[in-house]
C-alpha cells in the first residue's frame, strides 16, 4: 500500500501526499493533523483508537523528532491494541509488513524531521 517514503513525502497506491497522515489498513488516507507540532499526545490518537486496529504504528518523522507522550503508550496497550514507535521509513516497513499478513493496522506517520 506505501510505495515509498522520503523526507516529507509519500506515495500510497501511487498517489503523492505531503503531510502528516493516518493510514488505514482499508486504505483510506487520512490528514493527521495534532495539537502540537512534535508532541504526538492522547487526543491525537483517538481516531486511530476508536477504528479498532489490531497495531497502531506511529512514524515519529525521517529523524525520529516527534515524542510520544508516554500516557499514549499506555492508553493504547490498556485498550488491548498494539502499538510500534519508529522513525517514519521504518515504520512505513513495519505498516507494509503487518498489510501482508493480513492484520488490522492503522499507520501515524509524520512525514518531516
Amino acid at each position: 500500500m506505501i510505495d515509498s517514503y522520503s523526507f516529507g513525502l509519500m506515495v500510497i497506491d501511487g498517489r503523492l501526499v505531503s503531510e502528516d497522515i493516518l493510514v488505514k489498513w482499508s486504505g483510506e488516507v487520512l490528514p493527521w493533523r495534532r495539537s502540537v507540532s512534535h508532541v504526538i499526545g492522547t487526543q491525537d490518537i483517538k481516531a486511530a483508537i476508536t477504528a479498532k486496529p489490531e497495531l497502531i504504528v506511529i512514524g515519529t518523522g525521517a529523524a525520529g523528532v516527534a515524542k510520544v507522550k508516554p500516557v499514549v503508550k499506555d492508553r493504547i496497550s490498556r485498550v488491548g491494541i498494539d502499538i510500534v514507535i519508529a522513525k517514519t521509513g521504518q515504520a512505513v516497513e513495519i505498516f507494509n509488513q503487518a498489510l501482508k499478513i493480513k492484520k488490522k493496522v492503522i499507520g501515524l506517520f509524520h512525514l518531516t524531521c
